[in-house]
């Protein structure tokens, strides 16, 4: 007997079927739970970075705290305390803006 046909013939029990349910099963759920919620933030992220304008108050994902003066394709010029930066899009976090008062504090 060819051995590919023996591992076949062992590998397939008499309920293949609920097999291929759990496997799509689990599939949908890990699509569902894990995947969409995941491409949804993403999604948010880059529409936010996309709207950032002239005057808006961002934070970095490192935390620092500033005011947009200038908006490229895929730089921003940050105002914080002791001066200007530039900053790369992808560093600017979704998650929400900066608060004005930390931007006062530092000037």
């Amino acid at each position: 007997m060819n051995p590919i046909n023996l591992v076949l013939t062992q590998a397939s029990p008499a309920g293949g079927g609920s097999t291929l349910v759990f496997i799509f099963g689990t599939m949908l759920v890990f699509y569902f739970f894990i995947m969409r919620p995941q491409l949804k933030k993403q999604k948010e992220a880059r529409k936010f970075r996309e709207n950032i304008a002239k005057g808006d108050k961002v934070v970095t994902v490192g935390g620092i705290h500033g005011k947009v003066l200038d908006v490229n394709d895929k730089t921003a010029i940050l105002q914080v305390a002791k001066g200007e930066i530039r900053v790369d899009l992808g560093g600017i976090s979704a998650e929400g803006v900066a608060d004005a008062e930390a931007i006062k504090a530092g000037s």
